[in-house]
This record gives structure tokens, C-alpha cells and sequence, in this order.
């Protein structure tokens, strides 16, 4: 009989909310921190008990109600500069480790980002590639994963790194809601290679690692399939009847803020060892649906098909 688990997933957002209803439909106890509880409704609803604290503050982690068995940071910082992305990533990082040690805990999950591979020359990246990241965030994630992975060695702590490619899914989708909006560009003639997973399979790898993932380990979460930037956007095009997107003139926009490499990265590891089974093999199956339903609410409208 499957163990009931008290979880603390912190930062629960877009990947934590759907993470946390799925645990409590397994019978698990679920408890999700946020900085902010404007939207504990919505966890409410999910069957998640909403926490109200700062993992950048150890006052606030120490009135948490531990003990934990699993704890998963998928806590991203989306506003503020590198001096927050700082505190969030390295300072928030230090204090779960501190907090947690000797707790008792069985697993922490940590989401970090495919980000970290700097490849620009399209190809592979396996959990052993050199992570030699050009943005300032990303080196920020380097280093975070590198306090897990000293924390694991040293003092036995059961942290488990996912590198997480672009996540799209309901309502998320980088290049597909700039497509959608006009706002698409091909780069460097489309060539450069994109690495994706769609956020319920995001879900499902962190729930496959909780269960399989080696301490100390760092493990890819990416779809099957990296896709060179023209040939999704001539997927997409065939499938809602909408124009190529015009290339990019000019200097590149510093809009990514963890910056435009160009590499294939591959899940073998994942699917090896944790015997994972991806719900969305590729971006196909996974834009196929989320097409379906943004028509569904009439959201998108594709053109008649001639007779």
C-alpha cells in the first residue's frame, strides 16, 4: 500500500498547483507555499493546504509545519533583478538546505533549467555536458544546483536536480503564444534548436524522481523530441492555417533573460533509470490539445477547410 507522504512544494505556481493535485489524488498531504496568498483559493480548491512564506527568510521557514517526507522547489523569480533572482536562487537554496537537514526528509526536488547548457553549436547535452551558461541567471542556477549537489555529498542530503526545458501547456507556451499574437520571428533562419515539455509531463517526471530519482542525481525533464525553430513553426502554421512568421531583423532582442543557446537535449537518463513514460512524446501531441482546448473556448479560431 502506497505510503501517505506530507509534502511542502514551494513556490507553487503553474508546475506546483497541477504537481500538488496530483499528489493529493494519490492520498498524499499537501502543503503548498507561496509569498503571497491572493490566489489560495485556488490551491484550496485543489485539496492543497496553502502556506504563506519566504524561503529567502529563515524566521519563516522555521514556523512551517514540518516534518516533511518530500519537498519539491519549482520557486522561479520572475520579477526583480539579479540581486532577487540572487536571494531567491542561492540564499532560498541555502536556507531549505539548512532548514531541512536532519529532518528526516526522504527527497527534495529541485527544478533548475536546461538553461544551464551553454551549447550554441546544436548539439547533444546529456546530465554530463559542461554547464557553461553565458546569461547571469543561469550562472545563478549553476550555482544553486552546485549547493544541492555539496549538500547530497557531504551531509547526505536527498536533493534530486531536474534541468527543465521550456515548459508550455495550458495557457504557457513561449514561442507558441508569440505566434498566436503576430509576434514571431524566425532566428538565424529557423535553424536554431528548441527543447521542450509540456507542463503535465513536468508533473509526472517530478512524481517519477520523488519515487526513482537517485540522491545527488541530476536528471533531464525534456520531451522527446528538440525541434529546430522552422520546423515547429511550419507545424504550426500547416495546423492553423496561419502564415510562416518573417525572419528577425537586427540585433537580437535581450528579452530571454536566460539567454538563446542552440542544443538537442536528451532525456535518455530519465527514461532509463526512472522508467518515465511521457504523456506528450513531442510538442505535436502536447499543441494538438492545447489547440483543441483554445477552440473549445473560443479562443482560436482556424479557418473553414475547402471542400
Amino acid at each position: 500500500m502506497l505510503k501517505r507522504m506530507r509534502v511542502l512544494i514551494v513556490g507553487c505556481g503553474y508546475v506546483g498547483q497541477a504537481l500538488g493535485a496530483a499528489l493529493v489524488q494519490q492520498g498524499h498531504t499537501v502543503f503548498g507555499l507561496r509569498r503571497s496568498l491572493a490566489d489560495a483559493a485556488a490551491l484550496t480548491g485543489a485539496g492543497i493546504q496553502p502556506l504563506q512564506g519566504d524561503i529567502t527568510r529563515v524566521e519563516d521557514l522555521a514556523q512551517l509545519p514540518g516534518p516533511f517526507d518530500w519537498v519539491v522547489n519549482t520557486v522561479s523569480s520572475t520579477r526583480g533583478g539579479l540581486m532577487d533572482y540572487r536571494r531567491v536562487y542561492l540564499d532560498g537554496t541555502r536556507n531549505l538546505i539548512n532548514w531541512l537537514a536532519g529532518s528526516g526528509l526522504q527527497k527534495f526536488v529541485y527544478t533548475s533549467s536546461t538553461s544551464v547548457y551553454g551549447q550554441t553549436d546544436g548539439s547533444v547535452a546529456t546530465e554530463t555536458s559542461p554547464t557553461q551558461p553565458t546569461s547571469p541567471t543561469s550562472q545563478l542556477l549553476v550555482q544553486a544546483e552546485q549547493l544541492l549537489l555539496e549538500a547530497a555529498r557531504h551531509r547526505g542530503f536527498p536533493a534530486v536536480i531536474l534541468r527543465v526545458a521550456g515548459i508550455y501547456g495550458p495557457g504557457r507556451g513561449h514561442l507558441f503564444l508569440q505566434y498566436l499574437r503576430g509576434e514571431a520571428r524566425l532566428e538565424d533562419g529557423g535553424q536554431r534548436f528548441i527543447n521542450m515539455i509540456h507542463r503535465d509531463d513536468v508533473v509526472g517526471v517530478i512524481m517519477a524522481v520523488l519515487h526513482q530519482g537517485q540522491p545527488g542525481e541530476i536528471y533531464n525533464a525534456v520531451d522527446d523530441q528538440p525541434v529546430r525553430q522552422i520546423e515547429f513553426f511550419s507545424w504550426l502554421s500547416a495546423k492553423l492555417g496561419r502564415p510562416m512568421p518573417p525572419p528577425a531583423v537586427g540585433a537580437r532582442p535581450p528579452s530571454r533573460k536566460r539567454g538563446l543557446t542552440n542544443k538537442q537535449v536528451s532525456n535518455q537518463k530519465l527514461k532509463q533509470t526512472c522508467g518515465y513514460v511521457f504523456r506528450y512524446p513531442t510538442y505535436r501531441e502536447g499543441y494538438t490539445v492545447e489547440i483543441q482546448r483554445l477552440q473549445a473556448a473560443g479562443q482560436l479560431h482556424l479557418p473553414a477547410q475547402s471542400a
